[in-house]
Order: C-alpha cells, then structure tokens, then sequence
C-alpha cells in the first residue's frame, strides 16, 4: 500500500493565516506533498486565492474606509450574504486588501499575523511553487479548488479557461503532471475533461446537492454521488474523490471513539470504480476532533491528530487534506 498524499490544506492554515504565501511556504517546509488554493474572480477576470468570493471572511476589507459603498447582499449558490465580494473588485482594489485570520476565536495565536500578507493571484502562487521547488529540491504539487464555478459563469467570470491558460503557461500538462484540480460541482470537471487530461478530484459535501445540479433542477444529491453506482458515474470525468471523512468514511461512535471496524464501504467502492479518495479536513483543535481524541474541554487546544490520520491511513486513503502538514508528516512517516 502506498503512503497517502499530505495536502497543506489552504497551505498550513493552521499556523498562518490561510491562502497566503507564508501559509503555504510553510506547509512545504514541513513536508505536504500539495499545497491548495482555492480560486475566485476578480471583476477584471484575475483568478485569486481567497477562502471563498465573500472578501470579509479572510480579508481586511471591512476597515478599509474606501470601499464601504461596495459592501452589499447578494445570492450565492442559494443562500443570501451580505459582506464584500471579489467580483466586485479589480484586481488592483485586491492588491490594496491584506489577509486576516478566517476563524480567530479558534485559532487567536494566528491574528498575529493579520494585516501582514497581500492577496495572491494564481501566477504568483505558480511562481512561489517553482520557487520552493528549487529551494526544496522536490516536486512540489498543486491542488487547485474553484470556487462558486457556476456562480462566476452567470457573471461572465468563468474559472475554468484562465486556470488552463495559467497552467499550460506554466507548463502544467498530461495525467502524470502534479496538479489536482476539484470541485464541488460536477458541470466544470466534465468541461474540463473535455479539455484537459490533468486529474480531476469531484469534491463530496456532507449534505444536499451540487449548487449545479440544483439549478438545473436535477434532484442529485451528494449521497447519492457517495454510492457505488455515483461513484462509477463519477469516474467517467473524475480521477478521484474528496469526501468529507466522517460523513462518508468513519464516524465516531457513541463514546466518541474512532472503531476502524465501523468504517462504510466508501473508500472499497470507490477504488473499485478506479477513483483516489483524499478525504477532508484533518485539524488539530480539540473543536474538530471526536470526542475521545480531545486532549481537554477547551475548544482551541491540540489534541489527537496523529491517531485520527493514521486510522484513516489504516483504512487505506489515498491522501488526506489538513491545516496541519507537519502531524500529516509525522502519521504518513508511521504508516507502514
């Protein structure tokens, strides 16, 4: 069995403020084999990183007096959201923004660094990866998440073209290239295999349908997707999977204990139909582990990671997304 990919989810967000140079720089210099970006638009059609289109969320927009009047309400993928958005922005207005710690009540110790990075672009993330490849001397990939895809089509932002045109620049080409490209909808990766042979992951959410199939009034729904059937139906456009892992993987019991035994079929029937499954999020905050691997009551304190991911490395996944690369290092060199 091969050892699991490590992906710095968002870079190593669990250090530094996500999607930024130093967040990533860092999840590669504590080994993640992938680093991911999540892309929106800007309103000139610049493919950004930010956490989502919601610019309040991880940027320090709300201070910044000059943009007030583009604070506004909007419908997204079918919820209603008031804040600052990126399609609303140049990127030379974004390039003005700096990035803020995402979830401060969990992770205070990162505020420190809020106010202290700008916003990249995909091609600054390109050059950065090229750059720590050189430094590190290894193959560092990239696992690119677009965002809110058919959201940005309606608005005449597609993602899709502007990230080939990016990737084939930077010579990013053919199955074998490092370079996972996923969503949560499912139209955009069948438009990409049309265009593209790099890997293609469909992202699981752990309820409800794809934001696509709920506008064309398709009744899909992500369990389905999570089937042996959905799953082979799946691998027509996909070369893996990323589901949420204790929905679809393994669940805690009731006395919050993680029971291999207890594992769903998913990842079994998913190899049968020829896809990877890298599951998603691993975090080490006591707040997002089951209850018998918490080390205390308090939220924000670490606590048993490492045993969570070499359970589900146990189970037999193919890579695992987490804010923390350096315990994903440390189970990945423990797994036999």
């Amino acid at each position: 069995m091969k050892k699991p990919l490590i992906i710095g989810h968002r870079g190593a967000c669990g250090y530094r403020p996500e999607h930024t140079a130093a967040s990533y720089r860092l999840a590669v210099e504590m080994g993640a084999d992938f680093i991911e970006p999540y892309l929106v638009s800007t309103k000139d059609g610049y493919l950004i990183a930010r956490h989502d289109n919601v610019l309040n969320l991880t940027t320090d927009v709300a201070t910044r007096q000059r943009f007030t009047t583009k604070k506004t309400t909007k419908i997204i993928d079918g919820e209603s959201i008031e804040g600052w958005f990126s399609e609303d922005f140049t990127l030379d207005e974004i390039k003005q923004l700096k990035a803020i710690e995402r979830i401060p009540e969990i992770r205070p110790e990162n505020t420190e660094y809020d106010g202290q990075f700008e916003i990249l672009t995909l091609d600054e993330i390109i050059l950065l990866t090229k750059e720590l490849e050189r430094e590190f001397d290894r193959t560092i990939g990239l696992y690119i998440e677009t965002k809110h895809p058919s959201y940005f089509t309606s608005l005449d932002l597609p993602l899709e073209p502007p990230l080939l045109e990016a990737l084939g620049k930077a010579g990013y080409a053919g199955k074998d290239a490092p370079i996972y490209l996923q969503s949560f909808e499912t139209e955009n990766l069948e438009w990409l295999r049309s265009y593209t042979q790099l890997p293609l992951i469909q992202l699981l959410w752990l309820e409800g349908q794809p934001a696509d199939a709920a506008l064309r009034g398709d009744n899909l729904t992500y369990d389905d997707m999570a089937t042996p059937e959905g799953l082979r139906k799946i691998a027509l456009y996909a070369d893996g999977v990323g589901p949420e892992k204790s929905h679809f993987i393994l669940a805690a019991n009731a006395n919050g204990q993680l029971d291999p035994a207890r594992a769903s079929s998913f990842i079994t029937d998913a190899h049968a139909a020829g896809l990877d499954v890298h599951p998603y999020t691993f975090r080490q905050e006591n707040t997002f582990l089951p209850s018998a691997l918490r080390s205390s009551e308090d939220d924000r304190m670490p606590g048993g990671l490492e045993e969570e991911l070499s359970i589900f490395m146990e189970l037999g996944v193919d890579g695992v997304f987490t804010d923390n690369p350096d315990i994903g290092v440390r189970a990945k060199q423990g797994f036999l």
